[in-house]
């Protein structure tokens, strides 16, 4: 199988998260899920990296991550890597830590950097771990809001720009927006466009584009770098759009449907020709 396509650019913005082998805890205790967070810092430190948010969870975390140069590949496995070796010493344990490559999303900076650092740290409550963002110790949220000292390569006032200028009046104001999206019902992986993005089919596009070459060496449904929009755009009539859409082989007839408003049976009808078989015999 094809491994995922990593866009990797500076300044890029990645939500990346990993889980347990088998699901199981990859953290067993604070001493863990501290070592962890030293050795993301030393990597964020040699690879240029600020972290938007982050959260560990018991057998999975999360980190929202901005590659101020194109290290996201190279610093992961030294993160995963370096804990892996760390956590079975500690454990007296051998084998994987960590289930597989961990899941990378390129996050549109503009349209989604908030929401999902917001996503990030509410993971504890909606797992129903705690009944308060501000309740669980292992997020950045705390360090966000003043109750923690951030760490250095924490976006702290990068991230509280965003809600103004006075320092008090923009944590509260980020705390209000945190707790607000509690029962937003946003739903980063129905979000997810292709598997990889997270923004719209103008960003898909830029970033498919942005891969260049490497797009043939990831799996179809990540390498679809003309959207229907694009087919759309590019064509006169619907069904010719339609029609070279199906073509491409890289959308299915429900996709194709859903973005023209049509039902898969009538999409079908016509990306296979058969209303204009239909047509030209009704003439004869």
């Amino acid at each position: 199988m094809a491994r995922p396509l990593r866009i990797e650019f500076p300044g890029a913005i990645h939500h990346v998260m990993a889980r347990g082998n088998a699901r199981q805890a990859i953290f067993l205790s604070d001493e863990d899920r501290a070592a962890f967070l030293d050795g993301l810092g030393r990597v964020c430190g040699r690879q240029q990296w600020r972290v938007w948010a982050w959260c560990l969870m018991d057998n999975h975390y999360h980190l929202l991550i901005e590659t101020l140069s194109p290290s996201l590949s190279r610093g992961m496995r030294e993160v995963n890597g370096v804990y892996t070796q760390a956590f079975n010493r500690r454990h007296g344990r051998v084998g994987h830590v960590l289930q597989g490559r961990y899941k990378a999303v390129l996050v549109d900076r503009d349209a989604y950097l908030l929401e999902v650092s917001r996503y990030v740290v509410l993971n504890p409550v909606r797992a129903g771990l705690v009944a308060d963002v501000e309740g669980y110790l292992w997020s950045s949220y705390r360090a966000m809001i003043g109750k923690e000292s951030p760490p250095d390569w924490l976006a702290v006032e990068a991230t509280l720009e965003s809600f103004g200028k006075t320092p008090g009046r923009t944590r509260n104001a980020y705390a209000r927006f945190v707790k607000d999206g509690v029962n937003d019902g946003f739903d980063l992986d129905a979000t997810v466009r292709n598997q990889i993005f997270l923004g719209d089919e103008l960003f898909v596009e830029r970033m498919a584009a942005q891969a260049g070459s490497n797009t043939r060496e990831v799996p179809k449904a990540q390498r679809r770098v003309k959207s229907l929009k694009a087919y759309e755009r590019e064509h006169k009539h619907r069904d010719a759009a339609i029609r070279a859409a199906y073509d491409s082989g890289t959308y299915t007839l429900p996709q194709i449907g859903t973005h023209f408003g049509l039902h898969y049976s009538t999409v079908s009808r016509i990306a296979r020709g058969v209303d204009r078989r239909i047509s030209s015999r009704s003439k004869t």
